[in-house]
């Protein structure tokens, strides 16, 4: 192997070298100007605007950060302080207690001075011993609990910035335990903006101390901070737990902590939702099954939930359970007491496994839209979006080895085809692979992955590896939506499961009269009805589409005289089989708008003594505008238009 070179002198060497390169891939690892590299190595250069380019910034700004603070607050000390999805954060053990709004704005300012210092980050390995040293002299005792769980034989590298090239004063250069990357110089980092402060603990245990945690944020140029700030703001107006309030949607409540209360409007987009996916099950060759709640504690044994998942089960018992005399009530739970299943596979296991199968009968593929409980920290639930109820548009196929890249690439038809009625059409696909904590064998996970990987080359579609996020019983697909505002959210899934059908010991006989395992695939497009729903307020801003719309139209009178006409026209319209409300109060015409514009119905049907003479309505249409006057029949064909679903 050839002796190894900075990245930035192999850049030279090449001419690839530019002021906004900050960064190359190669072997799969984002690689800084900074670190060696084998110069016969194969890499593709990053630059400043590209994702991993953003990143790159974002993880150097948190450095800027961190330096900012401990110029401003001598005495505190440091945790990590990683790039996120759109932008950093730092945690700090602040003495006296968090942060402020002010203490924010000096930071920024700070942060702002030592990038327009623009100091060169280094890069420099050392033994553990000298890392420890290091951090134990500054008292950094945070980053030597970090220092010590890095495993014997990595390498450890220390990245500094804050001194000059020519300066042999080290009074102002910060250092951070840290593998990279980060940009060549402080310079590139003056788009920045702090955005929140909150709390956390160290490792995220709650027995261990409440740190301080500094969120922001940061780009190549100003520009695209500005676009981003914007859409920050029009993404607090549109944040689903507002709308769900505003538009009587749903609600929460302690009595069932971060389970959701639907409201019937909230309700009936629920259930459209559900009818929706329902209705085209059966064009896509899917059997729907109602399975129990509650389950034998020996289902998820077999399952292999039980040792792998039971930290987000719940468990039942009954009275019988703590009879007088009987084990402890510790043992008695665990042991004996049923749980409510968090997820349908292994009771379409125990379906799947209820009768001799046939080959003739695969692929099967069985729906269930069945109600799921998991128990999530009070830490990650949010909103809609993270509850601890749920029901999935789940389903399972139960298919040969030689029938799954069919099966791959109808699901993927099917899948795009329903984010394209919904206009979202923006997905990015990532492979999970096998986790640390699963069952089955290696053998099996290759088998999987590889199965999951052609299906997707076969279908010419893009993806990234995400290294072991996998389900503990098998690697899966993960399809994260773009929304209108630019974020990108996890919905549906699919996975590819050899291992439930063996712990289930299923089998379908072959056409050679044989025994033969099953593969199990797990599907959802949706995902779950509820993060759909709170990913789909946000994306449509409460505007549903008239199919989906809990009320198509509002009814406002101009005043009393033409109450008659309005009643007569709302029950016309609900003779059809339309949602109409009306408002036939005595308020001013402008302020029944203003209310009705609140709740984003589709149309407003204004109707006074012109329209009672001729039989129309005038209507206002939210996504159009002004469309007049309008024969009745007329407005009644274009509702009938747009009350259909997209398929």
């Amino acid at each position: 192997m050839s002796e190894k070179i900075s990245v930035r002198d192999l850049l030279v060497q090449k001419g690839l070298l530019a002021d906004d390169v900050v960064a190359v891939r190669t072997g799969g690892r984002v690689v800084d100007l900074h670190s060696p590299i084998d110069p016969t190595a194969t890499f593709e250069v990053i630059r400043a605007t590209d994702k991993d380019g953003i990143q790159v910034i974002r993880h150097s700004t948190a450095h800027v950060m961190a330096d900012a603070v401990q110029k401003l607050f001598p005495g505190t000390k440091v945790t990590i302080g990683p790039a996120i999805e759109d932008g950093f954060y730092y945690d700090f053990d602040k003495p006296g207690g968090g942060f402020t709004e002010e203490d924010l704005a000096k930071i920024e300012k700070t942060m702002r001075e030592i990038a327009k210092s623009d100091t060169p980050f280094r890069r420099e390995v050392v033994s553990r011993n000298e890392a420890l040293a290091l951090f134990e002299k500054m008292g950094e005792s945070f980053k030597v609990q970090i220092i010590e769980s890095i495993p014997e034989g990595e390498e450890i590298s220390l990245y500094r910035h804050g001194k000059h090239e020519k300066s042999q004063d080290p009074k102002n250069e910060w250092v951070d335990v840290c593998e990279g990357p980060h940009v060549p110089r402080t310079g590139m980092l003056r788009a920045v903006k702090l955005t929140s402060v909150a709390g956390a603990y160290w490792r995220g245990d709650e027995r261990n101390p409440m740190l301080q945690r500094i969120y922001g944020t940061s780009f190549p140029s100003k520009e695209a901070l500005d676009e981003h700030l914007k859409l920050i703001e029009e993404a607090k107006a549109r944040d689903h737990r507002k709308l769900g309030k505003e538009l009587d949607l749903f609600f929460f409540d302690p009595v069932a902590p971060a389970m959701p209360f639907f409201l019937p409007r909230g309700a009936y987009v629920y259930n459209r939702l559900v009818e929706y996916l329902r209705s085209q099950y059966e064009g896509e060759g899917y059997e729907e099954v109602i399975t129990p709640q509650a389950f034998d504690p020996k289902l998820f044994r077999t399952s292999g939930h039980l040792g792998n998942y039971n930290e987000n089960m719940y468990r039942l018992w009954t009275e019988d359970l703590l009879e007088e005399g009987g084990p402890a009530p510790g043992a008695a739970l665990q042991q004996d007491s049923f749980a409510l299943k968090p997820m349908n596979c292994p009771s379409h296991c125990v379906i799947f496994g209820s009768r001799k199968r046939s080959y003739r009968e695969l692929p099967w593929r069985v729906a269930d839209f069945g109600r799921l409980h998991r128990y999530e920290r009070g830490g990650v639930v949010h909103g809609l979006s993270r509850v601890r109820t749920f029901c999935q548009d789940d389903a399972h196929i139960f298919c040969t080895k030689e029938q799954v890249p069919a099966e791959i690439a109808k699901f993927l038809k099917f899948f795009y085809g329903v984010y394209k009625a919904f206009s979202l059409e923006k997905i990015e696909i990532r492979l999970a692979t096998r986790p640390e904590k699963r069952i089955g064998e290696d053998a099996d996970w290759d088998m999987s992955e590889r199965a999951l990987a052609e299906g997707l080359e076969q279908a010419g579609l893009p993806f990234e590896v995400a290294k072991g996020e996998g389900a503990f019983y098998g690697p899966k697909l993960e399809f994260h939506v773009q929304d209108a505002l630019k974020r990108s959210w996890q919905l549906g899934t699919m996975q590819y499961d050899p291992n439930l059908p063996a712990r289930f010991d299923l089998a379908y006989t072959g056409d050679d009269g044989k025994d033969h395992r099953p593969v199990m695939l797990h599907r959802a497009i949706f995902g779950t009805f509820e993060r759909f729903l709170s990913v789909y307020l946000e994306h449509c801003g409460g505007n549903f589409p008239t199919w989906l719309s809990p009320t198509q139209a509002i009814i406002l009178t101009v005043s009393d005289k033409s109450e008659a006409y309005g009643r007569d026209v709302q029950a016309r319209l609900q003779q059809k089989g339309f949602r109409i409300d009306a408002d036939f109060s005595g308020d001013k015409l402008g302020a029944k708008i203003r209310t009705a514009r609140l709740m984003r119905h589709p149309y407003m049907l204004v109707v006074g003594p012109k329209d009672a003479e001729s039989g129309s309505v005038s209507v206002r249409s939210r996504d159009k505008g002004e469309l007049g006057a309008m024969p009745f029949d007329q407005f009644v064909a274009t509702l009938e238009a747009e009350s259909k679903p997209p398929r």
